[in-house]
C-alpha cells in the first residue's frame, strides 16, 4: 500500500470516526425516549421507532463517505467551502436531538431542522463542483431532512404548549 492510500484510507477512518461522534452525539439524546416524547401528539405519518436507527445509519455512512470524496479532491475554494458547509451540517444534525428530545423545545429543534436542510442542500451544491458522486450520496439525507422537518412542523403544530 503505498503512502497516499494509507493517508486517504486514514482520512476516510477519521470522516468516519467524526460522523459516528456526532451520530453518538445525537443517540445519547434520543434514545430512552421519555415520557415527554410518547406522550405528544404526533401524526400518522410519523415513522415506527425501529426505522430510525436503520435510516440513520445508511445516512451516516454516505454523510462519511461523502466528505471524505470532497476532502480526497484536490484543493481548491470549493473544496474548502464545501468541507466547512460539511462540518456545518454534521453539527447542526447533533444539535437537533438535544433541543428536541433532552430540552423539549420543540420549535427550537424545527428551525435548526430547517437551517440544517438549507446547509445540506448547499453543501450539495458547493460539493457538485468538486466531485458530483459526493453531492449525489447527500440527496437521500436531504430527502429525509425534508421529510423530518415537516413531521417536526406537525408536531409543533399539534402540540403548542409544550
Amino acid at each position: 500500500m503505498s503512502k497516499t492510500q494509507s493517508r486517504s484510507l486514514l482520512a476516510l477512518a477519521g470522516f468516519g470516526l467524526v460522523t459516528a461522534g456526532a451520530a453518538w452525539y445525537g443517540s445519547h439524546y434520543s434514545r430512552n425516549r421519555d415520557s415527554w416524547y410518547r406522550e405528544l401528539d404526533k401524526p400518522d405519518f410519523t415513522p415506527p421507532d425501529e426505522v430510525f436507527p436503520v435510516v440513520w445509519t445508511s445516512l451516516y455512512v454516505l454523510i462519511a463517505w461523502s466528505g471524505w470524496r470532497v476532502w480526497c479532491a484536490a484543493p481548491s475554494r470549493y473544496r474548502t467551502a464545501a468541507l466547512r458547509l460539511w462540518i456545518s451540517q454534521l453539527a447542526a444534525n447533533a444539535k437537533w436531538s438535544k433541543l428536541f428530545f433532552r430540552e423539549h423545545r420543540i420549535t427550537a429543534s424545527l428551525l435548526d431542522a430547517i437551517a440544517l436542510e438549507g446547509t445540506i442542500l448547499s453543501y450539495i451544491d458547493a460539493s457538485r463542483k468538486v466531485d458530483r458522486a459526493a453531492a449525489a450520496a447527500f440527496v437521500p439525507y436531504a430527502a429525509w431532512i425534508a421529510f423530518a422537518t415537516v413531521l417536526n412542523t406537525e408536531i409543533a403544530r399539534r402540540n403548542p404548549l409544550h
